[in-house]
């Protein structure tokens, strides 16, 4: 028996149809992969190329020394000498130990 001569029939066009669509599938599958592995190198390059240059500028700025400790607030002052002369009405220290660690707080 002879094949079918001419067009093909409905499950031949479905078969090509299937096999077309498969094929335009991979093929913009294997596109959209490279694409996507080209712009993360490209990123990764702009990325080590800005970390570079952090570092050369880092490199590049003077270093200073750290600053020295900020003196107590006023508040915080007010409070360390009140809780001084609590101690010294308390009698827990001396009029000369008040003196003292009072002139200790006020760094004379």
């Amino acid at each position: 028996m002879r094949g079918r001569m001419g067009r093909p029939g409905l499950i031949g066009m479905a078969a090509r149809t299937a096999v077309v669509a498969g094929t335009a599938t991979a093929v913009s599958g294997n596109v959209q992969r490279r694409q996507a592995g080209r712009a993360q190198q490209a990123a990764d390059a702009d990325a080590y190329q800005q970390q570079q240059q952090q570092a050369e500028y880092a490199a590049q700025q003077p270093q200073y020394a750290p600053a020295p400790p900020a003196a107590p607030a006023a508040d915080d002052l007010t409070a360390q000498i009140e809780k001084l002369a609590t101690l010294k009405t308390a009698g827990v220290i001396s009029d000369s130990e008040f003196a003292a660690a009072k002139a200790k707080l006020l760094g004379i």
